[in-house]
Formats: structure tokens, C-alpha cells, sequence
């Protein structure tokens, strides 16, 4: 009795980890900056576990059976954690409401639990026993749970239906607890009956699980969506109306297929074509294949390496006849190399020199993030470059996120290199903005690659000119330790937003 009794404290640990890393983690995909809501949730949740564990005191009858009744709603509370979640973003406007209203739920139930199972074994046990046996498979409960959440879980089942499996965990040591603590327990054969309607009503919820999302999803996205999935990394959707193919990271639109083109002609070539006979090419970021594409447009080129950080994104636009379309098979090209690695410590250990870099990541929405918009990162970065050779790095809007976008010029520069603005207008985006850096001054091509839709010879002077209302600001770099851009982006998408 004593093993099954620790194993529930396993379980039960566990369970309870796993809800606070479902809130977290689906709080940062869908609002963004990771490290504010991991932090704002794990404090909430910690606190009231500690509300939990200080109500237990007043538990004075019927231990077992309000053990068992915690266990049953905690089951169903935390299992649905996550969809309610996503329906409550995709249907209200009170999402974070909603979710600390959860956090704080799920987190005092929790805190009941452990002092209210050590209270039904004390009697069997000395107390330093008790104490030291319960803590250690507490701890051991939440270390198998931190594992298995980023590299089972999420990539295997996703958010939901990993909450409704450990839903489904904490109703089962609900169940045997009724033969465990059968003893203790008053009107058993209800707690077991209410025990199976919840086993029930969760392994429904998991065969369900699919169109519960696609229902939360599809007011989420206005298009169709053809394609979504869960990885280690991010959130990644596919959505589709008529020929207009969109993708979105994190529900963060990366591009629609009616005018990428736009994007990454503006991307590659202002700077690829400046540069004499470019033989290799690196791209940090662009697991899409997009710009890989517009670089297989330069004969000269020999290589081209792709460090993308999840390999779901290089797979899926390798091998989806729909997406492989849209770049033209280019991560198929024998002149690509694709390496899935985080791009930080790659360009640290890396000796190779490129005559073009291309850093093509998303927006700096997270720390994470922004750490790959640091002076740290560019300075690895520009010791990779041939001497006559260029970077360029998207840099977010210098309309909507003007702030933002000369943060990003000025740590360029301050990273020892010589920099070159300029920006394009793309209709799903808006006006969007480049840098290109160097070590030496940057002269406009005098021709550029056949087949272009939309840059010309003519047209890249225009590209360089700002407007009054995108004109250079004043701003501080982004260094490692303070990363100030994370904080002045969500500022600057705030007052769009408002």
C-alpha cells in the first residue's frame, strides 16, 4: 500500500506541473512574451497553492473522501484547462481573465492535495518518513513532467489533449484511491461512479480533441485551416482561401503566398546582387524555403546553408506539394544544406565564411527571440562574412514598430558594422523594413536576376528613402543582459493595437 500511496504523490505532482506548463506555454503562444506570462503564471500559481495548502488546515473530517473529490475536480478543472483557453480567446475578450481565474483554481486545489494525502498516511508512518517520502516523489513527479512535457507531449498530442491526459491521471488516482483508502471512505460507490463519468467524459475529450481545436482555431484564423500542429518550438498554422496560402507562427502571420514575393525579392536581392561572385550563402531563420529560392536565382552561388531551428518547418515545406510549389522544391536543391539547430550557438562554434547571410526570424515578440537582435548575436554573426559580402536582416515594420526597427539599425551598428535601411511596402503586412550591414560601403546593383515580379534596377533607390513618418529615431542598442527591443516592440504593437 505504501508504494501506491507515493506513486500517487508521483502522479499527482506531475499533473499538476503539467497544468502550469499548458497555461504558460498557450499563454505565450497566443499573447506573446514568454518569460512575462511563464513568470506572472508560475508566481500566480505558486501563491495559491499556497492559499491551498493553508485552507487545508481547516479540513478536519472526511479527508479521503474530499482527497478524492479534489482529485475529480482537479482532473476535470486542469484537463479542460486547455481548451477552455483556446475557446475563451478565440470567443471573449476576458482571455487573461479567464486564464489566472484557471491558474488560480487549478493551483489551490494542488496546494490541497499533498498536506491532505500526509495527513491520511500519517498514521501508518513516522512523520519524518512521511515528510521525506511524499517530498521526494513530489520532486521526482515534477521532474518526469518537465521532461516529458517538451519533447513527448507537446510535439506528440499538443496542448490539449495532454492536458485532457493528465486530466485523465489525476481521475485515475481518484478511482483507486477508493479502493486504496476504502476504509476512510463514506458513500464509496458514488465517489467510484463519479470517478468513471469524469474517465469518461476526458477519454471523450481526447478522441474529440482534434475538432475542439479546429473549433477555437477557425475563429482564431478567418481562412481554412489546411494544416496545424504542435512542435517543441511554436504553434505552426496553414491556413487557406482560394489561392492565398497564409502561415502563421505562434498566431503571428509569416507570410501569404499573394505577395511573399514582395518580402523576399526586397530581402535577398538589394543585397545578394551587390556583392561580387558570390559563392556562399547562409540564412538564419527561412526554414519556408522562400528566400532560398530567390538565392537559387544567382547561378554563381555553389551553396547555400539553412540553420532553422525546428525541423517540423523545414520538413513540411520540403515535402507538402502545395508549399514545395510555392518555393519551387528549393530545400530539395542539391546546392542546400539544411542544419535544424538553435542559430545562437551554431554561428559561435562555426568557422565557415559566407559571402551573404541573410537573418530571417521572426519578430522579436519574446526573449527567445530577441536574443537573435542582440549586439552579441550580430557580432558572432559578422564573423562569418567574406570580406566583400553583406548581412541583411528583416527587421520588423518601420511604420507600425518605427521604434523598434532603428533599434534593430542601431545594434547593427553598434556591432561594428556599417549599416543600410530600407524598406518595402507588402499588402499583408504593411510597409516592412530591412537592414543591410557591412564592413564596407554599399553601392546599388546595375542589374539583378531575370524573372523578378517586383524589384527592378530602377526601383532600388526608392527602397533606401524614408518618409518623415518613418524617418531614423534616436534609440539604444539591444545587448544580451537588457534586450530593451523585446520590451519597445510589444510597446510599439500596443498602440497599434489600442
Amino acid at each position: 500500500m505504501g508504494v501506491l500511496v507515493f506513486i500517487s504523490v508521483l502522479l499527482v505532482a506531475a499533473c499538476g506541473l503539467i497544468y502550469e506548463l499548458v497555461a504558460g506555454t498557450l499563454a505565450s503562444y497566443l499573447v506573446g512574451d514568454s518569460v512575462f506570462q511563464f513568470s506572472t503564471i508560475i508566481g500566480t500559481y505558486l501563491f495559491a497553492m499556497g492559499i491551498g495548502s493553508a485552507l487545508s488546515r481547516y479540513i478536519n473530517r472526511g479527508l479521503a473522501n474530499r482527497f478524492v473529490w479534489i482529485e475529480l475536480l482537479l482532473g476535470v478543472v486542469g484537463g479542460f484547462s486547455s481548451t477552455l483557453l483556446m475557446l475563451a480567446f478565440a470567443f471573449t475578450q476576458g482571455f487573461e481573465l479567464i486564464l489566472y481565474a484557471l491558474v488560480v483554481v487549478m493551483g489551490v486545489l494542488v496546494g490541497l492535495e499533498i498536506p491532505l494525502l500526509m495527513r491520511i498516511v500519517k498514521h501508518r508512518y513516522q512523520f519524518r518518513d512521511v515528510i521525506a517520502h511524499v517530498l521526494t516523489f513530489d520532486y521526482l513527479g515534477a521532474l518526469g513532467a518537465s521532461l516529458l512535457f517538451p519533447i513527448l507531449l507537446v510535439p506528440r498530442l499538443g496542448l490539449v489533449r495532454s492536458a485532457m491526459l493528465f486530466g485523465l491521471i489525476n481521475a485515475a488516482v481518484a478511482f483507486w484511491s477508493t479502493y486504496l483508502f476504502a476504509n476512510q471512505l463514506s458513500r464509496t460507490r458514488e465517489l467510484r461512479v463519479a470517478c468513471l463519468l469524469v474517465l469518461f467524459g476526458l477519454g471523450t475529450g481526447i478522441a474529440e480533441a482534434k475538432h475542439i481545436t479546429a473549433t477555437a482555431e477557425d475563429n482564431i484564423y478567418a481562412d481554412e485551416i489546411i494544416f496545424a500542429r504542435d512542435t517543441p518550438y511554436q504553434h505552426l498554422v496553414l491556413t487557406r482561401f482560394k489561392d492565398d496560402l497564409r502561415l502563421f507562427l505562434n498566431s503571428h502571420l509569416q507570410f501569404s503566398s499573394r505577395d511573399e514575393y514582395r518580402y523576399h525579392e526586397a530581402l535577398v536581392h538589394p543585397g545578394l546582387a551587390a556583392v561580387p561572385a558570390p559563392r556562399r550563402v547562409l540564412i538564419l531563420g527561412g526554414g519556408d524555403g522562400l528566400a532560398v529560392r530567390e538565392i537559387l536565382k544567382y547561378p554563381q552561388v555553389e551553396s547555400i546553408t539553412l540553420v532553422d531551428l525546428d525541423p517540423e518547418m523545414t520538413k513540411i515545406f520540403s515535402s507538402n506539394p502545395m508549399l514545395t510549389r510555392l518555393n519551387d522544391n528549393s530545400l530539395l536543391s542539391p546546392r542546400v544544406h539544411v542544419i535544424n539547430s538553435d542559430a545562437f550557438p551554431w554561428v559561435a562554434s562555426n568557422a565557415d565564411s559566407f559571402d551573404f547571410i541573410v537573418v530571417d526570424f521572426p519578430d522579436p515578440t519574446n526573449y527567445s527571440l530577441g536574443k537573435l537582435y542582440t549586439t552579441a548575436f550580430y557580432r558572432a554573426v559578422a564573423r562569418h562574412l567574406s570580406a566583400q559580402g553583406f548581412i541583411v536582416v528583416q527587421s520588423t515594420s518601420p511604420m507600425f514598430a518605427r521604434d523598434s526597427f532603428w533599434c534593430i539599425a542601431e545594434t547593427l551598428k553598434q556591432s561594428g558594422l556599417q549599416t543600410y535601411p530600407y524598406h518595402v511596402y507588402v499588402p499583408s503586412f504593411g510597409e516592412w523594413g530591412f537592414v543591410l550591414a557591412g564592413t564596407h560601403d554599399y553601392a546599388l546593383p546595375k542589374s539583378l536576376p531575370a524573372g523578378l515580379r517586383f524589384l527592378s534596377v530602377d526601383g532600388l533607390s526608392a527602397l533606401f528613402q524614408f518618409p518623415p513618418d518613418m524617418a531614423p529615431l534616436p534609440m539604444p542598442a539591444n545587448h544580451l543582459n537588457s534586450q530593451v527591443l523585446v520590451r519597445t516592440y510589444e510597446n510599439d504593437w500596443k498602440d497599434i493595437s489600442h
